[in-house]
């Protein structure tokens, strides 16, 4: 069973290895708004293809609003890059080799293969919103390829949350 971060609390450490060769960690990142972690499932999913087309489309305005995206699966490193070139996202970042440990740590479904093309073990789509502080401030965990938040909605929605510094919800566990 996945523990849930909660809003409001501390988000889960998170060291990621990024397709370009480099390092990436949520303690180093000091974004103006949030540090924004989409999970998805890999190369092989067509929905993820699509949903992250659409992040790599809004990143100039998301970085306009202080937003620094990074995306991340549990994918071997050459299947993520295979994954981001034909994907064509452009700049938008992309982290391989998530663990099950801190796939865990995230709160994140797992799903096992079920067809040929796809890994072994798989995170479901998650993505959350870090404050700059280390905070949690939105955390949407699925365990469906089709269920994710409108990244326009979300994009739309980061001026009203800065501008009337609007409080993480969901601040409590059941």
């Amino acid at each position: 069973m996945p523990s849930t971060p909660i809003p409001g609390k501390n988000a889960p450490d998170l060291d990621l290895r990024l397709i370009i060769g480099t390092d990436w960690s949520l303690k180093a990142q000091s974004p103006d708004a949030f540090s924004m972690i989409v999970f998805f499932r890999g190369l092989h999913c067509p929905i993820c293809k699509s949903y992250l087309k659409e992040i790599a489309a809004q990143l100039p305005t998301l970085t306009e609003k202080g937003v620094a995206a990074v995306t991340v699966s549990m994918e071997s490193e050459d299947r993520a890059k295979e994954a981001h070139s034909d994907w064509d996202l452009g700049d938008l970042p992309m982290a391989w080799g998530l663990t099950e440990e801190q796939a865990h740590d995230w709160g994140l479904y797992l799903s096992e293969k079920i067809k040929d093309g796809e890994p072994d073990l798989f995170c479901e789509p998650a993505l959350f919103l870090v404050k700059p502080d280390g905070t949690l401030y939105l955390a949407n965990i699925s365990n469906m390829p089709f269920a994710r938040p409108p990244i326009g909605d979300l994009v739309d929605k980061i001026d009203f949350v800065i501008e009337k510094d609007y409080p993480a919800r969901g601040t409590h566990a059941a």
